[in-house]
């Protein structure tokens, strides 16, 4: 009786890559699954405020913020178990290549002959791109409209963030970072800028006080569509400019100004969410939010991810340049006439690189989490320690974050420390 071992070494090449590929793809969707299956186990148990939370953060929030993750990660398990599925049928079933000679008929059909493999690529690609808009749309709108809405955060009354996302994939990074804010994201949000007054003159003071070349101060009316909270800053050299969700700004907010507290007439809908409204932050939190994501820029973080991207680009070329050329590639996924360069891109970045892929997300995550607490540090050297604690509690109570995690999901998936993390290495200097 022949042994695995012995089995595995009988088939062709193609036949273990395909398969390597498969169980590797199933590997990291179980492992995958174990994580967020001890993450559900904290948001399920952990029904009452952590004593260390217990003086800047009440019952009623602490249990919103329990339910909406714990509805998000039931979500993200049959979401994900879906797509895997579907992957795998995709695979098993030869969906790749059958796509692909679909493609290639109906560029011939508008004229073009076989050996005009960039038309048949742009027909793939738009084909592949409408299958997974479709496939990807009912989860999609249940995550906006069912599981956002039923939390307070969905404000949406279209699908532009669809439309939005099938345009931006066919935009290339550099052009995107440099028109995304002037040109694409007013599209979709009103843009205005920031009213003179006392935050505005503190934010060109601390952004001078650190050399920071601003030249515009945004205010993004993202509460249309969402109640999350953000900040952040865009551009190239000497032309930089810094948005502020109306979300974060207590003094900007529409979700502070829709229904004034107190207003008869009010049914009990309305009476709650007036109660349960979002608090934005004060001028000095925000100041102090502000502080930490310029600790990013004058840490040199932003310029440091650009060149480990561009470092890993490199590398990821020259290993595909390396590979293109392996026939047994191309025929572990059904092509065994033709190597299209397209196909050929597919199959190398998303299959052949996957455990490299995931090996270097790992190392991005401590990376991206080390320079976080690097930013709040800066934010301390500017003297907002105090406000930057404040803050961080308002926005996590804002966003319904979850101050409580399992340590191994935690340490695999959040870019960002936990907040009773965060919060510890500020503590001192606030004592201070």
């Amino acid at each position: 009786m022949a042994l695995p071992g012995e089995l595995w070494a009988e088939l062709p090449v193609e036949k273990r890559i395909f398969c390597s590929v498969l169980l590797f793809s199933w590997a990291v969707y179980l492992w995958e699954a174990f994580l967020a299956r001890r993450q559900r186990k904290v948001y399920r148990t952990t029904t009452h405020v952590p004593w260390e939370l217990g003086q800047i953060m009440d019952s009623e929030t602490f249990e919103k913020s329990r339910l909406y993750q714990l509805d998000k990660s039931t979500f993200s398990f049959w979401s994900g178990l879906y797509s895997e599925l579907e992957g795998t049928l995709i695979l098993l079933c030869g969906g790749i290549p059958f796509l692909w000679n679909v493609s290639g008929q109906i560029s011939g059909r508008a004229g073009f002959e076989p050996e005009y493999e960039i038309a048949q690529s742009l027909v793939f690609l738009l084909l592949a791109t409408l299958f997974s808009a479709v496939t990807g749309l009912p989860w999609s709108l249940y995550n906006t409209f069912v599981i956002e809405e039923k939390h307070g955060f969905n404000q949406q009354l279209d699908c532009n963030s669809q439309l939005s996302c099938i345009v931006c994939s066919h935009i290339f990074y550099w052009v995107l970072v440099t028109i995304y804010a002037d040109y694409i994201a007013p599209l979709f949000d009103k843009f205005i800028p920031l009213p003179e007054g006392e935050l505005k003159q503190a934010i060109e003071m601390m952004a001078k006080s650190i050399d920071f070349p601003l030249t515009k101060v945004y205010v993004v009316e993202g509460s249309k569509r969402s109640s999350h909270s953000n900040a952040y800053f865009y551009g190239f050299f000497k032309n930089k400019r810094i948005v502020l969700f109306d979300t974060l700004l207590e003094d900007y907010s529409a979700l502070n100004k829709e229904h004034p507290e107190g207003e008869d007439g009010e049914d009990d809908d309305t009476k709650s969410k007036v109660k349960n409204k979002k608090q934005g932050c004060k001028n000095e939190e925000v100041l102090a939010v502000l502080g930490h994501e310029l600790g990013h820029w004058k840490l040199g973080h932003t310029i440091k991810n650009i060149v480990i991207s561009q470092m890993n680009s490199f590398l990821c070329f020259f290993l595909f340049a390396v590979l293109i050329g392996q026939k047994e590639l191309f025929a572990a996924f059904g092509f065994y006439e033709t190597q299209p360069t397209l196909i050929g891109l597919m199959i190398v970045f998303q299959f052949i690189f996957s455990p490299y892929n995931e090996i270097l997300s790992f190392c991005l995550t401590v990376l991206s989490r080390r320079f976080e607490f690097q930013a709040d540090a800066f934010a301390k050297e500017l003297g907002k320690a105090k406000d930057l604690y404040s803050a961080l509690i308002k926005l996590n109570k804002d966003n319904l974050g979850f101050p409580v995690s399992d340590w191994i999901f935690s340490m695999w998936h959040y870019s960002h420390p936990p907040l009773l993390e965060r919060l510890q290495a500020l503590k001192d200097a606030k004592q201070d």
